[in-house]
């Protein structure tokens, strides 16, 4: 299955999710053509142990850049919270099995 699909946000939720439910982030479930794929923006969402990779800094980086993309997101939909994003059109571009990107479809927002 490639190429853009026409769809629109089944479930959007921010909390626990991502890898083992572990990371702390939005999840966004779509649904187009009969079919459904997931998204998850997040990072780590526990304290940092001594072995990772990343330091403190970087996460919190990470997840302050993920608040400015629902902000951003938020604004696209004309939306003032995540739950109201259920419902909202987007257009999904998938390769494979595989979610490339999405985006919300201004032009009918």
């Amino acid at each position: 299955m490639d190429g853009k699909f026409l769809g629109k946000i089944t479930n959007c939720k921010f909390g626990l999710g991502g890898y083992q439910d572990a990371m702390l982030g939005i999840s966004f479930t779509f649904q187009f053509d009969g079919s459904g794929i997931a998204d998850f923006w997040g990072c780590w969402g526990d304290t940092r142990s001594e072995h990772c990779k990343w330091s403190e800094q970087e996460r919190l980086d990470y997840l302050g850049g993920m608040c400015m993309r629902i902000a951003e997101l938020l604004n696209q939909a004309k939306k003032s919270n995540v739950s109201e994003l259920i419902g909202v059109p987007v257009e999904i571009t998938i390769s494979g099995q595989t979610l490339k990107s999405w985006r919300v479809l201004t032009e009918v927002v």
